[in-house]
């Protein structure tokens, strides 16, 4: 249990020091994620419950980041990089 809150915290460690890339920021999104995932297993094991909603909540954050992939080819083609600085409307 400890382990999988330790994935958590360290996961929006990342999140919160490498704001600059989104490419970054979202497999920050997926650690945290998949540490979740992990959480929701122990403790659905440890009560005996069944492992259906572990299944649809894999299948909704593999959702996810296929459209976090998608959002994140379509800015490097329009823009040609994953800066934050560069996406200012601004600018």
């Amino acid at each position: 249990m400890f382990f999988s809150f330790f994935m958590y915290f360290s996961g929006l460690l990342v999140f919160c020091m490498k704001r600059k890339h989104l490419l970054l920021m979202l497999l920050s999104l997926e650690f945290i994620i998949l540490s979740l995932y992990f959480n929701l297993f122990i403790y659905l094991s440890d009560f005996n419950f069944e492992f259906y909603f572990s299944m649809i909540f894999l299948t909704m954050s593999v959702c996810e980041g296929a459209l976090g992939l998608s959002i994140l080819v379509s800015l490097i083609r329009t823009h040609g990089n994953d800066y934050f600085q560069t996406f200012s409307m601004l600018w």
